[in-house]
């Protein structure tokens, strides 16, 4: 069986499918390299057919770094590493905008994988956004001008108290979350620790403001990064099916 994997870019600045590998079993040291590196220069990469357990999901996981634990998300039976995002009517999305995962504690995961398991009959495609691209797509005075700024992020901006009343068993994990992640900074444009790029780092998950900068000059930057950010050029998009995964950076 041969070990190099196929590697199809899906566009001009994100993501690519990958075939030749089964998450279901180890991946050899030699495909695993070649995964790991289809991360960085694609930045999100899709894997069809990839019936995997939450366990083996946590053993992938593993091999890219230490493990977070999310404070307020439900986790699989059994391995608290894997949250659970189930959503229906009674449990609407609450993660339908753009974000960046857990941007809210001092050390962001380094990425994050997710397999598809239950789907929708229409809908729920995802889309991710290069923000390398849309960095090197500013001009170099504008640039210039993010070169040295911090943002806040903050956990409640996402996970708002009102969301987390149905018990208080609920309330107080919440409350517990919000007294382990108080806001933090961030640089606004952040340097990748291993290709080197530089990306914008805001989102309007958690991002609330620009603390080098007046509260007016603070909202105008946002509001100009939040939509430069998202434009439909430096996007992706996946069309779900069921035992997807995707890996991102």
């Amino acid at each position: 069986m041969s070990e190099r994997l196929s590697i199809t870019p899906l566009g001009p600045y994100i993501g690519a499918q990958i075939t030749g590998a089964d998450l279901t079993r180890p991946l050899s040291d030699n495909q695993f390299e070649q995964l790991y590196h289809a991360v960085l220069r694609h930045q999100v990469v899709f894997l069809r057919e990839q019936a995997i357990t939450p366990q083996q999901q946590r053993a992938l996981a593993q091999r890219f770094g230490e493990l977070h634990i999310h404070p307020v998300y439900p986790h699989a039976e059994g391995v608290d590493e894997i949250i659970v995002l189930d959503t229906h009517n009674d449990n609407p999305p609450d993660n339908d905008n753009w974000h960046t995962d857990v941007t809210f504690i001092e050390t962001p995961p380094a990425g994050a994988i997710l397999a598809a398991k239950e789907l929708p009959s229409t809908g729920g495609d995802t889309l991710w956004t290069s923000g390398i691209a849309a960095y090197e797509a500013l001009s170099v005075p504008f640039r210039q001008l993010l070169s040295g700024l911090r943002a806040e992020h903050d956990f409640r901006k996402s996970f708002p108290e009102y969301k987390y009343r149905k018990t208080e068993e609920e309330h107080q994990r919440w409350r517990e979350a919000v007294a382990k992640n108080p806001p933090l900074l961030h640089p606004v444009v952040r340097t990748h620790p291993v290709s080197g790029k530089q990306a914008l780092f805001v989102n309007e998950g958690f991002t609330t403001r620009i603390v080098d900068v007046s509260e007016k000059e603070s909202e105008a930057l946002l509001s100009f990064l939040f939509a430069h950010i998202t434009k439909p050029e430096f996007q992706v998009r996946w069309r779900w099916q069921p035992n997807d995964i995707a890996i991102w950076d």
